[in-house]
């Protein structure tokens, strides 16, 4: 049936912060962005990306959040990053899941 599909179960949610300087990826972005397609009904995120230059960095930040429900906050997420990502961009994708989960809260409350 038309309109049942994942897009349809799904949203589209990003997080953005700003990048430290002295970053490659800061030449292309000022800011990082780290977007994720979440289920509607149970806040687990099914993709994620981010605008770090790196496949290998982008790759990271999609496997910590891949599988992770938003709905209880951010907290675990972070602490994940705080223990794996050890480069330049780690205060800048935690701010940008901070800011991610703001997003993911003023969306649960259009609803």
């Amino acid at each position: 049936m038309k309109g049942e599909g994942t897009i349809s179960r799904t949203v589209f949610l990003a997080g953005h912060a700003v990048l430290p300087q002295g970053m490659a990826a800061k030449g292309l972005y000022e800011h990082i962005a780290i977007v994720v397609e979440i289920d509607k009904r149970y806040g687990v995120v099914i993709d994620a990306r981010c605008t770090l230059v790196t496949d290998l960095a982008n790759k990271v930040v999609q496997d910590l959040l891949r599988g992770y429900c938003i709905h209880d906050g951010v907290e675990e997420a972070i602490a994940n990053v705080i223990e794996r990502y050890h480069g330049a961009a780690k205060n800048a994708i935690i701010a940008a899941l901070k800011d991610l989960y703001r997003e993911y809260i003023k969306y649960k409350n259009t609803k």
